[in-house]
C-alpha cells in the first residue's frame, strides 16, 4: 500500500500540491481537514455546540459524511462550499481538538486508504498519527503573511485581516492541542512554498518518488 503524507498548516498549499501529486501518481487523494470541517458543519446544522465534546463525538461516529475530489457531502447535503465558511472556520479547531472525534476520523482516514490500496493524504497529523510509516512525508509551510493571502482569495466575505486573526489562533490551537498536535514529522521532506509555485514543488516530489 503505496500512503503519501502532505501536512502542513493553512495556506501553505498542501491541499493543491496533494491533488497534483495524487494525479501524477495515478493515486486517489484524500483531504483530511474537510472531514473534520465535515464534522463541524454537521454539528452546527443540528445545533449542537462545537465545544460539546460527547456530543460531538457521538456525531462524529454516526454522521454519514464523504469527502472525495468531486466534494463533500454530509447526510446527502453537498457541504462542499459550506465547510470553507466562517462559521465553520472558526469552530473546526475546537472539533478537531476532541480526542474522540480525532480517533474516529483517524478510524475512518485508515480505512480510506485501505479501500483505495494508499493515496495520497493531506491534513495536519498524517505522517505523525495517521500513517507514521508512509512511503514519503512531506511538511509544507510559508510565511504567515503569504499563506493569509493565499486563503483569504480562497474565501468570500472576510477580508485579510480576519483571515489573518483566524489563521493565528487555528495554528496555535492545532500546535498546542493534546490529541495529535500538528508538527513536523522528523523524517518529512520540508519545503517552504512561499517563493515557489506549485508546479516546482510537485516537480520536486515526482522526481524524489519517481527516482
Amino acid at each position: 500500500m503505496k500512503v503519501i503524507a502532505i501536512d502542513g498548516p493553512a495556506g501553505s498549499g498542501k491541499s493543491t500540491v496533494a491533488r497534483r501529486l495524487a494525479e501524477h501518481l495515478g493515486l486517489d487523494y484524500l483531504d483530511t481537514g474537510a472531514m473534520y470541517r465535515a464534522v463541524t458543519f454537521a454539528a452546527l446544522r443540528h445545533g449542537i455546540d462545537p465545544a460539546d465534546a460527547d456530543r460531538v463525538a457521538n456525531l462524529a461516529r454516526a454522521v454519514d459524511l464523504e469527502v472525495s475530489i468531486k466534494g463533500v457531502q454530509v447526510e446527502g447535503v453537498d457541504a462542499t462550499i459550506e465547510i470553507r465558511g466562517p462559521e465553520v472556520s472558526r469552530a473546526v479547531s475546537v472539533v478537531a481538538a476532541n480526542p474522540e472525534v480525532r480517533t474516529e476520523l483517524v478510524r475512518r482516514q485508515r480505512e480510506w486508504a485501505h479501500e483505495h490500496d494508499g493515496g495520497v493524504l493531506e491534513g495536519r497529523d498524517i505522517g505523525t498519527v495517521v500513517f507514521p510509516d508512509a512511503r514519503l512525508k512531506v511538511y509544507l509551510t510559508a510565511r504567515p503573511d503569504v499563506r493569509a493571502e493565499r486563503r483569504a482569495a480562497e474565501v468570500t466575505g472576510l477580508d485579510y485581516e480576519t483571515v489573518a486573526a483566524d489563521m493565528a489562533r487555528r495554528d496555535a490551537l492545532d500546535a498546542a492541542r493534546d490529541e495529535s498536535p500538528m508538527r513536523q514529522p522528523d523524517d518529512a521532506l520540508v519545503f517552504d512554498t512561499t517563493d515557489l509555485t506549485i508546479d516546482e514543488v510537485v516537480e520536486a516530489l515526482a522526481r524524489r518518488i519517481d527516482g
